[in-house]
């Protein structure tokens, strides 16, 4: 089973929606999600917001963060896997942000990426990644990357809502 197909189950067992936004990717995240058969029953779509404009107007990612610290940044990863799951209406949000090459951007190196979650009840995390290899490499290390926490966190709040309905123990 892949890494899509995996997160796809989970989130079908949960009766949970994903949304995703995506920048370096380009596409790619939700191409893997549409590549399993029945991904519709949780995949609700994706945001391609390349643009560093975009990753406002579409996702509301703060102006100032972004003129600040530009579009590779943590908390910009964060802005943007929150906003997609508002403005999809999903369960679940995620995102991909970074510098795939050939040149770094916003000063920051290439392989330099940041993936992120947002869930239910204000759940999220991001995290940074260094990645090498080429354009292609970083592309698709940052597919695999953004699935495996979303993967990791839903697992993680699976245990917390058990814990929840057996009363704690």
């Amino acid at each position: 089973m892949t890494l899509a197909a995996r997160v796809l189950r989970q989130l079908a067992e949960r009766g949970e929606t994903l949304a995703v936004a995506e920048s370096l990717t380009g596409g790619l995240v939700a191409a893997a999600l549409t590549s399993v058969p029945g991904a519709s029953r949780s995949f609700r779509g994706s945001v391609t917001a390349y643009a560093t404009a975009l990753k406002h107007e579409l996702l509301g990612v703060d102006r100032a963060l972004l003129a600040e610290r530009g579009a590779v940044d943590a908390e910009v990863a964060r802005g943007m896997a929150a906003g997609v799951r508002r403005a999809l209406g999903a369960d679940w949000g995620i995102s991909t942000t970074g510098v795939a090459g050939p040149e770094p951007q916003d000063g920051q190196p290439v392989g330099t990426v940041y993936v992120a979650v947002a869930g239910p009840g204000g759940l999220g995390k991001v995290t940074a990644l260094r990645l090498n290899g080429e354009r292609t490499d970083i592309r698709r290390e940052s597919v695999l990357g953004v699935l495996e926490l979303l993967s990791g966190e839903l697992a993680e709040n699976a245990g917390a809502q058990d814990t929840e309905q057996n009363g704690g123990n």
